[in-house]
């Protein structure tokens, strides 16, 4: 470890003057970029499901989806959110006593589990137990990849270093979805295979993985072996950590950011695929006739036909300018107080979800995932380094792993309430519906038409075009309402990190 990080004392609150951005990124080891790698490998598996997830769970039984109501796909992003932002609040812990290494093995056994039983079990309850083993894997993965960080960086690199990290974690971020894009169009079962396979990389990653502080935790355990240090029971020392005022506090105003948060990778998607017409920006770009190039048909995540870009090559616009321009964004913000950057990141966040509100013109939703993507660049990498600045020796993986508890109560919160918002406000399924009764068709029928066909039902019904039925049923309903309530929540995050900020301020000027 750094001497730098010996000359603060615990829970230290003051900010270090960081080294410039290409100082900084010299100055980052080898095992730094091992644990960068590793990482990237795990972030293509996860999201290329995580961002297919919704769009799967709608999709009827014959073509290949679950054919699930999105209430029901709301209770399973619900409990894969709580397992896996809970799990590391007590795994980061067993991560510092039983080493990094083994417990990012144990985990990627553990996910690679998850994928198969999704690729296996295509229904409610085999989608509901691979999300929890791959809740369960990410929870173990996750302290021990930013403890390593952590011990591989000093107090003068760590801006820069997290911002890099997440830069490479947003790589993984930007091909998971290109990969699902390309094999759902094959079908369903080759996606959840394909992520198993990637994933199993991470086992030659760990060939040439070295823990960092290693002899010290090994002298650490042989001390309380030897009796000649009592250690706490890990729960027990978790709780005593988590009780101090500015861990409590951190959870409680950052939550709603986290449901703002995931609502862009849990619901935006089936939005987008609802009621968004995409093609107008192939059309834009190529001509009316698209583009039949399979390389930019990869890289901008567009279906096979090269006419339109998929939901997840949408939102892939995130993943990308955080791939190329996160360590910017770092080098700004590494200029400001930390709370500050993060009031900042979030303001814009609210502003992006109150355009996807306002409108469903396919390039202002293309200026909305722009905004809010700066935004999450503003505030993510910051809430780790953040965390990790006023960790206690021996609790780096600990602290990091409460990182995820606002994470958990956001995202909890949003895995049920945010796509139960979109389907009170904005299903086009139950709209499909209630049009269909309004046309003539009796309530028996309607009933019968299986989950995810209501709207083509009502297309080959009414003899209508898609297009002008999605126009017709888009302005006759408030749709933007839940995205404005889920701006509301944000703002409300928005108020409290301010009043955080203010308060970590006095606190580091009365140290």
């Amino acid at each position: 470890m750094s001497d730098s990080n010996n000359t603060y004392a615990d829970n230290d609150l003051r900010e270090v003057k960081q080294l410039g951005m290409w100082a900084s990124i010299a100055s980052l080891s080898y095992i730094f970029w091992i644990v960068g790698g590793m990482e990237l490998v795990e972030r293509i598996a996860y999201y290329g499901v995580k961002a297919s997830a919704g769009l799967y769970a709608k999709a009827p039984v014959s073509e290949g989806g679950l054919g699930i109501s999105l209430h029901d796909y709301g209770v399973i992003i619900s409990i894969w959110a709580l397992m896996q932002t809970f799990i590391p609040v007590f795994t980061g812990g067993i991560s510092d006593r039983v080493g990094y290494k083994e417990t990012i093995f144990a985990s990627t056994l553990i996910k690679i589990g998850g994928y198969l039983v999704m690729a296996l079990f295509p229904n409610f309850w085999g989608f509901l137990f691979g999300a929890m083993l791959l809740a369960g894997g990410t929870g173990i993965f996750k302290p021990g990849i930013q403890g390593t960080l952590v011990l591989s960086t000093g107090r003068q690199n760590t801006s820069m270093a997290w911002g890099i990290f997440y830069q490479v974690v947003n790589i993984g971020g930007f091909l998971g979805p290109l990969v699902a894009v390309h094999m759902r169009q094959l079908s369903w079962d080759n996606v959840f295979y394909a992520c198993a396979a990637i994933i199993s990389l991470n086992f030659l990653f760990l060939l040439a993985y070295k823990e960092p502080g290693k002899d010290e935790r090994l002298a650490r355990n042989l001390q309380i072996k030897n009796g000649e240090v009592t250690q706490q029971a890990l729960w027990k020392d978790a709780w005593h950590e988590l009780k101090k005022p500015v861990v409590i506090y951190y959870m409680l105003v950052f939550a709603g950011f986290w449901f703002l948060f995931n609502s862009l990778f849990d619901v935006l998607p089936i939005h987008i695929a609802e009621w968004v017409d995409t093609s107008v920006i192939v059309t834009s770009l190529f001509g009316p006739e698209g583009t039949s190039n399979g390389i930019l048909q990869f890289w901008l995540g567009l279906d096979n036909s090269g006419t339109k870009v998929m939901p997840e090559g949408m939102l892939n616009l995130n993943a990308g300018m955080i791939m190329t321009s996160c360590f910017l964004v770092a080098a700004l913000t590494a200029k400001y107080r930390i709370t500050t950057a993060m009031l900042g990141g979030c303001l814009l966040s609210i502003l992006a979800f109150v355009f996807i509100g306002a409108t469903n013109a396919a390039w202002m939703i293309v200026l909305a995932i722009a905004m809010f993507s700066f935004g999450e660049m503003m505030i993510s990498p910051k809430k780790n380094e953040f965390m990790g600045n006023i960790a206690p020796e021996g609790k780096k993986a600990m602290y990091l792993g409460f990182v995820m508890l606002p994470q958990g109560i956001g995202w909890g919160l949003e895995g049920y309430f945010g796509p139960k918002l979109y389907e009170i406000y904005a299903s086009k399924e139950i709209f499909s519906r209630e049009l269909l009764a309004e046309r003539g068709m009796s309530v028996n029928d309607v009933a019968a038409i299986p989950q995810g066909e209501a709207f083509t039902t009502l297309v080959s019904y009414t003899g209508e075009s898609a297009q002008s039925l999605t126009t017709l049923l888009y302005n006759t309903h408030n749709i933007g309402m839940a995205w404005y309530i889920i701006a509301a929540i944000g703002t409300i995050s928005a108020v409290g990190i301010f009043l955080y900020g203010k308060w970590l301020l006095k606190l580091q000027q009365s140290q």
